[in-house]
């Protein structure tokens, strides 16, 4: 995949799947690829940094609150580095109640999906990043 550009060529999608819960990573990956997305896959926010170093992604499904990096913290660099990223972002959380997390989400362009979603309201989710 060219660093520069989105994997617009194959017909496929490639998205960034960063959560810390193994189990939801798995079935969503899972989801996800049986719906023609190519996905990549990090535990945290500093092993998702360095993918999107190297990677380009059409999308970056995010959980908020995981070890080392947050994603919040992760999506701050991830812009840095890369501003198209900004609008490619779909957070996903447990922590929508959070006051800090509220204010975050509310001053950034990301969607963001309260846990428990569906797996279907994620992949229709991605799909609207992605159009």
């Amino acid at each position: 995949m060219n660093p520069t550009t989105p994997s617009d060529k194959s017909g496929f999608k490639a998205v960034l799947l960063v959560d810390d819960d193994r189990q939801l990573v798995d079935s969503l990956r899972a989801a996800m690829m049986d719906e023609n997305f190519l996905v990549d896959v990090a535990s945290d926010g500093e092993e998702a940094f360095l993918k999107a170093k190297v990677h380009q992604y059409d999308a970056i499904v995010c959980d908020l609150m995981m070890p080392k990096l947050r994603g919040d913290a992760f999506y701050r660099q991830a812009t840095e580095l890369r501003p198209e990223f900004a609008e490619r972002f779909l957070f996903i959380t447990g922590y929508g109640n959070d006051p800090e997390i509220s204010r975050f989400l509310s001053t950034v362009p990301a969607r963001c999906l309260l846990k428990p979603f569906t797996i279907q309201e994620l992949i229709d989710s991605v799909r609207r990043l992605v159009a």
